[in-house]
């Protein structure tokens, strides 16, 4: 990675680890914000990769972030986003984040329901606030097609039915400590194909033009989610972000044109990290079981929940490859596990490798998403990784691995 050897950084920082190119990482940043739109105001949804360097990457190229809990609103601000470039989302706010949302001076809090509304309401007038911006999330009537994890067009927990949004008209006028600057929509994550992420954008803007009519509501900020997919298994294509660009920018620019002044924000999470990032473990066993070639390893699925399909009906396997050895003839196929004593822990079965060996590196590319974010860490107690940066050709450990000290010091013996 940028000329420094994976076999000098598992010497250095040990494995497992997560590995990140920070180069990449800029350069995705760098060409969405080239082709998207000029109106268009990109936020970094942190659930993807929570990890403050990552977010800092970011946050000094220009983007926002989009946060979901106290520690990421906490995480955006020390990367040295500014309060304004942050927006606050969640179906189940806890009072502590309502408080925090209103003290803090966010760009804008969604509010999920109409209950929320009013808890929010009730925070900004115990702070002496009036003008506490939120944002509406509305679960939109219309169906969307192509996403990996549909967000919304059905029964959610998320946001307010929009036949139900446009029997608030009246609730929404009695509002005096918030100030409504418009909606949120996010319809799925994992859309492939550019249509039907240029179908949503259309739907959505025109839905909030509708609604901002209708309730009279101001149409200052509408955001229109994400979702930008990124191809792991061998039968999908990435997304074709030129085509992507020029359909969506067309109904962007048209909508801009009939409301003036008003932003557009786009939430990329997976998108703008997932390719940086490779998950590299090392091997520690390799054996033969009824047929089949097992290489086991020091990581698997407490740290990378994401690569065994989860949500997928069928198992397949993420990109992956030896980076002890290089590709060519002579590859065989292994099951590639991890450490943990259940035979869901795969990562990968029946993977092409060059003959594998004790003490070989394996890695899972694509990786820089939903790593240990979503992963259960905590699993027979390995805790969680090292994540490691490589930034301008020079290795930054951007997260300590958790020791056994870290695991058992959080835990109390009661005294009998």
């Amino acid at each position: 990675m940028q000329g420094i050897p994976v076999t000098d950084l598992a010497e250095e920082f040990g494995t497992p680890f997560f590995l990140y190119d920070g180069d990449v990482l800029e350069g995705t940043y760098r060409e969405v914000r080239r082709l998207l739109h000029p109106g268009v105001d990109l936020f970094f949804s942190l659930k993807a990769n929570p990890n403050v360097s990552v977010c800092a990457v970011l946050g000094a190229l220009g983007s926002g972030a989009e946060v979901s809990s106290l520690a990421e609103l906490r995480t955006a601000l020390w990367a040295g986003i500014a309060p304004q470039d942050i927006i606050f989302l969640g179906p189940g706010k806890t009072q502590r984040e309502i408080e925090a949302c209103v003290s803090t001076g966010l760009r804008a809090v969604v509010c999920e329901s109409p209950a929320e509304l009013q808890r929010l309401e009730r925070a900004a007038r115990e702070q002496g606030r009036t003008d506490v911006p939120v944002l509406l999330r509305i679960n939109p009537d219309f169906v969307t097609k192509g996403s990996g994890l549909a967000m919304g067009g059905k029964p959610r927990q998320f946001g307010m039915d929009v036949t139900l949004l446009r029997k608030q008209r009246h609730q929404l006028r009695e509002l005096r400590h918030l100030r409504v600057r418009g909606l949120h929509a996010y319809m799925g994550t994992r859309f492939l194909r550019h249509q039907d992420i240029v179908h949503n954008t259309r739907e959505v803007l025109r839905l909030a033009a509708e609604l901002s009519a209708e309730l009279d509501i101001p149409c200052e900020i509408v955001d229109i989610g994400g979702g930008f997919g990124v191809a792991y298994f061998d039968n999908e294509a990435d997304l074709d972000l030129p085509a992507l660009a020029a359909g969506a920018d067309e109904v962007i620019d048209g909508f801009l044109r009939t409301h003036p002044g008003s932003q557009v924000i786009c939430e990329l999470g997976r998108y703008l990290t997932a390719m940086c990032g490779t998950y590299v473990s090392r091997v520690l066993d390799v054996k033969e079981s009824m047929g089949t070639r097992f290489a086991v390893t020091d990581g698997g699925t407490n740290h990378h929940m994401a690569a065994v399909g989860v949500g997928s009906f069928v198992k397949r396997n993420f990109p992956m490859r030896s980076l002890t050895r290089p590709a060519g003839t002579g590859q065989q196929p292994y099951t590639v596990t991890g450490p943990l004593c259940t035979p869901n822990d795969v990562l990968g079965k029946n993977v092409l490798l060059p003959q594998v060996e004790p003490g070989d590196l394996i890695g899972v590319e694509r990786s820089g998403a939903y790593g240990p974010s979503a992963s259960p860490g905590l699993f027979l107690s390995h805790g969680f990784p090292a994540e490691v940066m490589v930034r301008a050709g020079c290795a930054h450990l951007v997260r300590v691995r958790d020791t056994v000290d870290d695991l058992l010091s959080r835990q109390r013996l009661i005294d009998e």
